[in-house]
């Protein structure tokens, strides 16, 4: 949610599928992170553990699993978003193909 002065910025959005699935169809401005290399990666591509975390998947389901290994590590900020349909409509983000 955006404060009337626009001073509250817009969460990372974080897609936690595979590439392929990435490829095929994401929330504009999202950021690939796959869930077999989310724990690997995450530190170097998001340094900043109280950000704004909007995770999705397909479903729901692993961007769930990604937001509690998040919260584990340290990352106060991850949320669940669900679907990549869901985020989209909640951001008023367009759904982009590579």
């Amino acid at each position: 949610m955006t404060s009337q002065s626009g001073s509250e910025a817009a969460p990372i959005l974080v897609d936690v599928r595979s590439p392929g699935e990435f490829a095929s169809g994401h929330v504009d401005g999202a950021l690939n992170v796959p869930l077999d290399r989310l724990q690997q990666d995450v530190r170097a591509l998001l340094p900043d553990q109280s950000a704004d975390l909007l995770l999705y998947c397909l479903s729901g389901a692993r961007s769930h699993m990604a937001m509690v290994w998040l919260q584990q590590m340290g990352y106060s900020g991850a949320r669940n978003g669900g679907s990549v349909g869901m985020v989209a409509m909640q951001t008023g983000r367009a759904i982009r193909r590579i």
